[in-house]
């Protein structure tokens, strides 16, 4: 039997042999690295799935080629499976637990697999596995690509040099997470909780006695995917309204509840009995109150053409990496919105929009928040299934109608702004104090003026180098002009007619001007 050094030995030659035969180390172009990870296998294709969800992680024409990665995996054998359940269970066969399990997979992924089965009491239900040793596969994997990763290249323009140290950890973190089934479990739980009320939206419901962290048991619910309009039409109902009731959900999971499907796409959305069924819930996104504020208030700068407010509201977003160029970043929020100025708002695709915002963001290196950048990616999609699903439909009317009619919760509201009032009260208190100690100190000569005049960081880095130049051409007509004196003295010591010091002067002031030419124009 192999041991792991020898299994890992194998997979870093059958890496690199996929990566010399895909000429890794030149341009790395997205179709190529698209096709590279394709190569690689289901710990690649899960992470560059994972990877196209994080605009701010890598360029936005990396995510939309990922998007297209091809996911398909054999499935393991009925006995593997059969034996999982048996480990994890500690039992000595399924049917001490199920009534029967039906050996031909529903579906097959890069993490797991999903069975259908019935319980003792008759229950319908799914049975999803985790394929056995993924986890480690994929940390070997993981640490392997970190090594290699460096030599990588996606494009010579990106600008901003990519992390890839962070990337990868950050992806990583992403992937353990969904393979924690314990953790998607209680997401089905919350989902299921927060839209009890809403009658036309569901979800499995998780058998908690019956889940791990490699086996996740839910209900099974056989709806029609939503991508079957012709068989949702057969059955007689209605597309507008489905897709009305699609956005009007997904605008609930971003402004309501904060806690939304990150990875909505046709296969994880179906209809049964007039309600829309969400599926997969391995990755979701979660927005806090303060974020939801700022989306709402970065979708009405936009209306309202307002660059200073989506200025203000990208700063206070995110979390700065560099020090910001002001002017740079207004002139580039200013050019996003002239490009929506004449648009009207019905036509807009708002998760376009808000994938542009971050795209502005990672460019003065302004890291976002991870929901956001997750929403930006989960909303295009939303978006396309609507498009497919009823193309009259835009997204973001009803995001804004469902903002306009949202039910306000007024004793909060009055409180909050109590207190608000009582907060400005106390500070207004302080403010004669404040002012008094200035005088006092400017009529002691104490007072200081700190100025920051924004960006004339360039034009002071000119003028250093003008300077540093100026130095440098002294110096050197300095030593020139200092050799040719010492040259035309009679000194004693002559060679060949020629002052021996002043003549090693000579061609010493030569090489040195000659060398800091050259390092000024390299400086360039």
């Amino acid at each position: 039997m192999e041991s792991e050094n020898e299994k890992q030995s194998y997979r870093v030659l059958q890496i690199a042999k996929i990566l010399k035969r895909n000429d890794f180390l030149h341009d790395m172009a997205p179709q190529k690295l698209r096709i590279i990870l394709e190569e690689l296998g289901p710990t690649y294709i899960k992470l560059g799935q994972i990877m196209s969800m994080r605009p701010d992680l890598i360029p936005n024409d990396y995510c939309e080629e990922l998007i297209y990665l091809r996911s398909e995996v054999s499935s393991m054998p009925y006995s593997q499976v059969e034996k999982i359940i048996q480990e994890e269970f500690g039992i000595k066969s399924s049917r001490q637990i199920f009534i029967s399990i039906e050996t031909k997979p529903l579906g097959s992924a890069s993490i797991a697999q999903v069975h259908r089965a019935v319980l003792k009491d008759g229950t319908s239900v799914v049975i999803k596995v985790q394929r056995p040793g993924i986890r480690i596969k994929m940390q070997n994997d993981v640490e392997i690509l970190k090594k290699a990763v460096v030599l990588l290249k996606l494009k010579p323009d990106l600008g901003n040099p990519l992390d890839y140290k962070t990337i990868l950890e950050e992806l990583w973190l992403m992937a353990q997470q969904e393979m924690d089934f314990l953790i998607e479990a209680s997401h089905l739980d919350e989902f299921k909780r927060l839209n009890s009320e809403v009658l036309y939206i569901d979800c499995p419901k998780a058998e908690k006695s019956l889940t791990t962290s490699r086996i996740l048991v839910m209900e099974y619910i056989d709806g029609v995917p939503i991508s079957g309009t012709q068989e949702l039409l057969d059955l007689g109902y209605d597309l507008n309204e489905i897709a009305v009731k699609l956005a009007e959900s997904y605008s609930k999971q971003i402004l309501d509840d904060g806690f939304f499907h990150a990875d909505p796409h046709p296969g994880n959305i179906s209809v049964k009995d007039g309600k829309i069924i969400w599926l997969d819930f391995g990755m979701m996104g979660r927005l806090s109150v303060r974020e939801k504020e700022l989306l709402t208030m970065a979708v009405s700068a936009i209306q309202r053409e307002d660059v200073s407010q989506l200025k203000n509201v990208v700063l206070s977003m995110g979390v700065f990496r560099k020090k910001i160029n002001h002017p740079e970043l207004y002139n580039d929020i200013d050019s996003l919105i002239n490009k929506y100025a004449a648009m009207d708002f019905s036509s807009m695709n708002l998760g376009t929009i808000i994938m542009e915002i971050v795209n502005v963001a990672v460019r003065h290196q302004i890291g976002m928040p991870q929901g956001i950048t997750m929403l930006s990616r989960g909303l295009i999609t939303i978006e396309g299934v609507l498009a497919k699903t009823d193309p009259e439909l835009n997204f973001a009317m009803v995001a804004s109608i469902h903002m306009l009619g949202k039910t306000r919760d007024w004793q909060k509201e009055l409180k909050g702004l109590c207190l608000t009032a009582v907060a400005f009260l106390k500070k207004g208190i302080d403010i004669p104090l404040y002012i008094t100690d200035i005088l006092k100190m400017t009529v002691k000569g104490q007072t200081k003026i700190n100025l920051e005049i924004t960006g004339s960081e360039e034009p002071l880095r000119k003028i250093d180098q003008m300077i540093d130049k100026l130095n440098t051409a002294i110096i050197c007509s300095a030593l020139l002009i200092g050799s040719s004196l010492i040259c035309t003295t009679n000194m004693e010591f002559k060679m060949l007619g020629i002052p021996v010091l002043g003549g090693i002067g000579f061609f010493l002031a030569i090489i040195l001007g000659t060398w800091l030419v050259v390092r000024i124009l390299k400086s360039e």
